[in-house]
């Protein structure tokens, strides 16, 4: 079972989950980024023997995080989708289906390309480059201009898959997916296994969360 990390921010209360996303507890919405649906099948296409399971693994702990969490919307901070349709498109259109109670609402990122009428059928809604909700805006990279909105204090966005350098016994040192808050901004972890690392360098004030198998842990 995994355990989730209580996280205040700006009086908002947020739950850190080791499976890659963040649930809101007040909106009763789920946050995440850089799902990259259709990856491994887009690498099979192009004659790549990545195994399907990977993306099948993605899916169910999506849904577990629902089931626990049973959120009423999924705030996707861009890159749900990697690339051009493939048979695993077809895969997660099913699965949408089981799931129309929810609110999907997609934050474009640069892998997003599918065609308009693709996201209406599959009941995702999608703004462009940000997303406001109450005083948080949600973004797939942090370079986008959330900070010109005055009433903007905090910014979600993804797309770096953020990593923390951890140093082992002797000179080993290993790279883990993180969650990574500065004063102004977060970056999420890539939701997908599938992706590589990013590692970053936080000041002293920023708070960095690892994830460890089914922990969330602390870092600074």
């Amino acid at each position: 079972m995994f355990s989730p990390q209580k996280f205040i921010l700006h009086k908002e209360t947020l739950w850190l989950s080791p499976a890659r996303c963040v649930y809101w507890e007040d909106e009763k919405a789920l946050i995440l980024s850089d799902l990259h649906f259709g990856k491994t099948g887009h690498f099979r296409k192009e004659g790549i023997g990545v195994p399907q399971n990977i993306f099948k693994e993605d899916l169910q702990r999506l849904f577990t995080q629902i089931q626990f969490f049973k959120p009423s919307v999924l705030l996707i901070a861009g890159d749900m989708f990697h690339s051009k349709a493939n048979k695993e498109i077809d895969l997660f259109l099913k699965w949408r289906n089981d799931l129309h109670a929810i609110d999907f609402h997609l934050i474009k990122g640069n892998h997003d390309v599918l065609p308009d009428k693709f996201y209406e059928e599959a009941g995702i809604k999608v703004s462009k480059k940000k997303l406001s909700v109450k005083n948080f805006c949600f973004t797939h990279d942090i370079n986008e201009e959330c900070e010109n909105d005055d009433e903007i204090t905090f910014t979600f966005s993804g797309h770096i898959h953020p990593g923390i350098k951890v140093n082992g016994v002797g000179k080993q040192s290993f790279m883990l997916p993180c969650f990574y808050f500065s004063d102004t901004y977060a970056v999420l972890p890539a939701f997908s296994y599938f992706t590589g690392l990013y590692k970053i360098k936080p000041g002293k004030k920023d708070n960095v969360f690892a994830l460890v198998e089914n922990k969330v842990i602390k870092m600074q």
